[in-house]
């Protein structure tokens, strides 16, 4: 009979524990109760101060500027006026172009222990002190690639787009470069056309010094979709499409038309006549480029057009460039596709400074903006798997960006 009797004071005692508990967590705090008392404490502080002695060496960068002196830009790289003129008769030193970056070694006193900058080719100039001269070190640059993607939606032109992401101006030309036969970089762009980019950039020290190659890249422009892979010299469909048409749709990289093809009013005869090319308008000094491979047939002066180059391309296709500034080709010369051929100028019958561009089959002229052009020749069946092995990853990197850019809108 023992056992109930323990069983009922457990019981009991759980029943004053939960009783507890919950008198416990029914009791709340008073409303009237007063707030802590507070009270501001201020301590001086035993502060030693320690004079930081100033550095014995820095280093300083600056970029060549148009305009500048090589003593006005040694002086801003903080070098003492001494060392300058020697620094000045440095060979290396006077061939500095605008835009390159000098990274300065200086003593404390403006004496320079070194200056390095990097090259066009991709060498690493460093001029060190010897004796009471200075010598020039050049070795080949330890350049490290990185691989890059960015997106972007065209807003005004195709510049403006690049830039407000980052993507250097060498890339855009790529790109610009790799659909030109697709799409007119002035007339076709609208508001709202998007691109994607795979490109390689080139860092020294950490840094990047400058664009390499555009290794793929994707546009959608007004519902159409073009994708372009880069292999071997050219740049594919993904389905191994050459995209590089045998002829560029323009023979300037960024213009507009100033004059189409067809019957116009003459700008200087007057009356009706056909106009059998198209104007752009463009600087004078602007580059002008071939638009496919071919053999300069002629490169001189002719009548209205003033200094003039005409192109004899495979088949029957011919080309002309007029109005030239400066003619930069010899007859019988061979050009390939983007070339330099002349500069955009004012010669012959010319109100203002443009290009008059025709586009010829078998010795007619046909409208350049609105012909079929012929494309370039596919992928080798030979090289179509290594094709695959080297597009395959780049094209898995557009699908990520597009996926992105598509999650963005939504």
């Amino acid at each position: 009979m023992a056992l109930p009797a323990v069983r009922r004071s457990a019981a009991f005692g759980l029943l004053a524990a939960f009783g507890a508990v919950a008198a416990f967590a029914t009791i709340a705090p008073r409303e009237d109760a007063p707030p802590p008392p507070r009270a501001l404490i201020v301590e001086p502080l035993a502060l030693q101060a320690h004079e930081v002695p100033p550095p014995l060496q820095y280093v300083r960068e600056e970029q060549f500027q148009r305009g500048d002196t090589l003593a006005g830009f040694l002086s801003r790289l903080g070098i003492d006026e001494t060392a300058i003129g020697r620094l000045a008769r440095a060979p290396a030193l006077r061939a500095l172009r605008p835009g390159v970056a000098v990274r300065a070694d200086v003593l404390a006193d403006g004496t320079p222990k070194s200056l390095s900058f990097l090259t066009g080719r991709d060498t690493l100039v460093r001029i060190v002190p010897e004796g009471e001269r200075f010598r020039a070190l050049e070795e080949q640059a330890p350049l490290e690639t990185r691989v890059l993607m960015k997106a972007s939606v065209i807003r005004s032109s195709l510049f403006a787009a690049t830039d407000a992401v980052g993507i250097p101006d060498g890339i855009a030309m790529q790109l610009a470069d790799v659909f030109g036969g697709d799409i007119d970089f002035y007339r076709d762009l609208r508001k709202g056309d998007r691109f994607t980019v795979v490109y390689e950039i080139y860092d020294l020290g950490g840094r990047p010094v400058r664009a390499g190659r555009l290794l793929a890249a994707e546009f959608v422009s007004q519902g159409r979709h073009l994708r372009a892979v880069h292999f071997g010299s050219s740049y594919y469909a993904p389905d191994g499409r050459n995209l590089r048409k045998a002829f560029l749709r323009a023979p300037l990289e960024f213009s507009r038309v100033s004059s189409g093809f067809g019957m116009r009013r003459h700008p200087i005869h007057s009356g009706w006549r056909a106009h059998k090319g198209i104007d752009y308008a463009a600087p004078i000094g602007a580059r002008v480029r071939a638009v496919g491979d071919g053999v300069v047939d002629y490169a001189g002066i002719k009548s209205g057009y003033g200094n003039v180059v005409i192109l004899r391309h495979n088949g029957q296709y011919s080309t002309l460039y007029a109005h030239l500034s400066r003619i930069a080709v010899r007859r019988g010369a061979r050009v390939a596709q983007n070339d330099t051929i002349g500069l955009v100028g004012q010669t012959g019958w010319a109100t203002g400074p443009h290009l008059h561009y025709e586009f010829r089959i078998a010795g007619q002229a046909r409208n350049p903006l609105a012909v079929a052009l012929p494309s370039g020749l596919p992928v080798p069946a030979q090289s179509l798997a290594a094709f695959r092995a080297q597009a395959e990853p780049l094209v898995a990197r557009l699908d990520l960006l597009a996926n992105a850019n598509v999650a963005l809108l939504d």
